[in-house]
């Protein structure tokens, strides 16, 4: 073994756990510590100023600036008491992160000291540097104006000695250079033609939320380990590396007991997680060896977006007070499970109906078929457009493999549901809909209680699965922002619900009674979006033909599926809600294209660099000695025994030979293409090209790698192993 991967191997098996200081309160009583709730609000601002504050919150009521003033120095108060010396804008640029720029509470006193402040205009606006964020050319170096704009929506927060102030992030001229300004328009838009439709079932409905339940997948390694692997450090994924004897195969990880080390890292995040009112609730071991999950209970859409980018921001910093690094990569290891992160998306009233559950009364279950059926439209009209959502140079490792679903959008919606629904569309009467709800069943075991049975399974390859009484969006990658596949649904929605509220209407107009008016659109609208449901295997072959077939949207290259952003329906979709203009959507294209390109970019460099400075050189020691040993032989024994003695030797030094040209003669040929590729001035044409060319090359260069890995002494192998990343403690 190489003296690095023994010291780094040595050292990750020694470690032991780190003790973790657990909070004499009950997880109750320090929930939101941290966070300027409204518990917070009430002791802290006037209460006409409160008030006004909580209107904005709860009923989107528009934001008075007369009050910001109050609203910060109120807020300012309870930072500083929290021990915060500095503020930031917090928010989510186009980079799958979140920014921030931290400023201290100080201005000058006039009498030549300092004073802490902290006014209205500084909590609502602030100006970042536009240009230099992705912007797909909104904003160029010369004109760089961009705002940070306060969203009250979701509390501020103190991490360490800051207090972060969550923000839009818009250019001086209007265009949104972030995922949470079109998040909230895409809310809006929902919350209004969801409202307009639940009238037909309950007039006194005010408001209709969007509902976000996320489940984070990550994998842990020794931070050593990850030290000594270049690919990691650089890409978050390792570009080589040969299978390890054991992975998954025994499935003996999945919900196993959790490693003490782990145990200690989710105790510490979730204390902290909790303090910042991230309402976490599960964590359990996943399928592949060193992966698990964290869940917290469901929140609204935009609050739980925020949660999620924060609590990545805390895994990666909590991870190495344990000697752990959090890997977020969709498919940081090859040939085993890859990281998503489910995003289980609702809809609820504002009387306390959740409007994809079944209810118990005839127009109950009407309303809920009225809000399945127009879901699955939405995802119908617009399959192409939630893929490009899910879509990035990561996640394309991820999807239709080890258990993740395909990159083909369907639905699953269970048999009970899909009975129903045909049943519906197959008659001609205005009949009452019946949806029984959780079913006995009895075993024979005297003292095992009865079980009560889901109305529907469960399909681990569906991407957008029905789950009871929600929507499981299955596709999403564990390192994306979720923003990006919510701004995508939720916008359809609103669409789709605002055409179906228009073709009831009209159908009430001409004299049908109401209830008629909706089933007649519904077994309509079933009919056509009929393509989208599948409950079977999305794995399979045949399902991928059939849904060429069907009409599906079966597109695996990344680039070329972000068309789907710019086909006029979806430019039509986002501009008649009010999500997003065309130029704003031309942008973020140029920014995804552009992103891929340097994903891969890098990718291909550092492949380019361990093949020549770590592969090759080791390969070549080692063939190296095994020639010496052939000398020898034919110097000790005979000639025809030396022959015979040595030809095990001789096939590994030609197949070292052969593979080690290959790799050499690979890698270059890559370097000319990626030439070629850059000099391309149109960003789609860029990373067409590198998937096209530059992707397979790396593919064909990592197989050969992987095999010298196998052959090569494993005492001169110089980075660690599959068999020690995942199996570390």
């Amino acid at each position: 073994m190489s003296k690095l991967r023994f010291r780094v191997v040595e050292t990750a098996f020694k470690k032991k756990p780190v003790p973790v200081e657990i909070p004499k309160e009950r997880p109750s009583e320090y929930f939101g510590k941290y966070v300027f709730n409204k518990e917070k609000m009430f002791r802290y601002l006037p209460s006409k100023v409160y008030a006004k504050l909580v209107d904005v919150i709860d009923n989107g009521a528009p934001l008075d600036r007369s009050i910001a003033d109050e609203v910060a120095a109120g807020m300012k108060k309870w930072a500083i008491e929290m021990g915060a010396t500095h503020y930031t804008h917090w928010f989510h640029p186009l980079t799958e992160g979140t920014a921030e720029k931290h400023d201290a509470f100080v201005e000058h006193d006039g009498k030549g000291g300092m004073m802490e402040e902290f006014t209205g205009k500084l909590l609502v606006q602030q100006e970042p540097d536009a240009s230099s964020f992705p912007n797909g050319g909104i904003r160029n170096t010369f004109e760089a104006r961009g705002y940070s704009a306060w969203d009250p929506s979701s509390p501020a927060f103190i991490v360490d000695d800051t207090l972060c102030i969550p923000t839009i992030f818009i250019a001086y001229t209007g265009e949104s250079l972030d995922y949470k300004a079109p998040l909230l328009k895409a809310l809006r838009a929902v919350n209004k033609a969801a409202t307009d439709v639940c009238h037909y079932f309950d007039p006194e409905v005010k408001k209709v939320n969007a509902y976000l339940g996320w489940e984070q997948e990550y994998f842990l390694v020794d931070e050593g380990l990850y030290a000594a692997r270049p690919d990691l450090l650089m890409t978050g994924r390792t570009l080589t590396g040969h299978d390890s004897a054991k992975n998954q195969q025994l499935e003996d990880h999945y919900f196993g007991a959790i490693p003490p080390r782990v145990a200690a890292f989710m105790k510490e995040l979730e204390i902290e997680a909790l303090k910042l009112g991230i309402p976490v609730k599960t964590r359990h071991n996943e399928v592949a060896p060193n992966q698990f999950e964290l869940a917290p209970i469901y929140e609204e859409c935009n609050l739980a977006v925020d949660h999620n980018m924060l609590i990545m921001a805390l895994m990666r910093k909590i991870a190495r007070n344990h000697g752990f690094r959090v890997l977020l990569h969709e498919k940081p290891f090859k040939g085993v499970n890859g990281s998503g992160k489910h995003n289980n998306w609702s809809l609820g009233t504002d009387t306390g109906v959740l409007l994809m559950a079944p209810g118990k009364t005839a127009e109950e279950n009407l309303r809920f078929i009225t809000f399945i059926v127009n879901t699955l439209m939405a995802v119908y009209r617009h399959n192409g457009l939630l893929k490009a959502s899910i879509s990035s140079a990561t996640n394309a490792h991820r999807l239709g493999a080890n258990e993740a679903p395909p990159a083909i959008i369907s639905s699953f919606l269970g048999k009970q549901l899909s009975q129903v629904l045909a049943h519906i569309e197959e008659s001609d009467k205005d009949e009452l809909i019946s949806l029984s709800g959780k079913q006995g069943m009895k075993l024979d075991i005297p003292q095992i209680p009865e079980l009560l049975i889901d109305n529907t399974d469960r399909n681990r390859t569906s991407p957008f699965a029905f789950t009871g009484n929600r929507f499981e969006f299955r596709a999403v990658g564990s390192e994306a922002n979720c923003a990006s596949a919510m701004i995508a649904l939720n916008a359809a929605l609103a669409e789709q619900l605002t055409d179906f509220k228009r073709d009831v209407d009209a159908l009430i107009e001409q004299g049908e009674d109401k209830v008629s008016a909706i089933l007649d659109v519904i077994r309509r609208d079933l009919k056509i979006c009929k393509p989208i449901h599948f409950d079977g295997n999305g794995y399979s072959d045949e399902w991928k033909a059939e849904a060429a077939r069907r009409g599906l949207d079966c597109e695996t290259s990344v680039p070329v599926i972000f068309d789907n952003y710019l086909k006029e329906d979806s430019i039509a979709m986002f501009e008649k809600t009010g999500v997003m203009t065309r130029k704003e959507l031309e942008a973020r294209n140029e920014v995804k294209w552009e992103m891929y390109t340097k994903k891969i970019q890098i990718e291909a460099r550092v492949l380019g660099d361990l093949a020549m400075n770590h592969i090759i050189p080791v390969a070549t020691q080692y063939q190296t000695e095994l020639v010496d040993n052939v000398y020898k032989m034919n110097g000790l024994f005979p000639k025809e025994k030396a022959t015979k003695l040595s030809a095990k030797n001789l096939e590994l030094i030609e197949e070292i030979a052969d593979r080690t040209a290959f790799i050499k003669e690979h890698v270059d040929a890559m370097i000319e293409a990626r030439k070629v590729a850059n000099k391309l001035d149109n960003e789609r044409a860029k990373a067409v090209a590198y998937h096209d060319y530059i992707v397979p090359m790396m593919e064909e260069i990592r197989y050969h790698i992987d095999k010298l890995e196998l052959i090569v002494d494993n005492q001169m192998w110089t980075l660690p192993k599959y068999r020690e990343l995942l199996f570390i403690r």
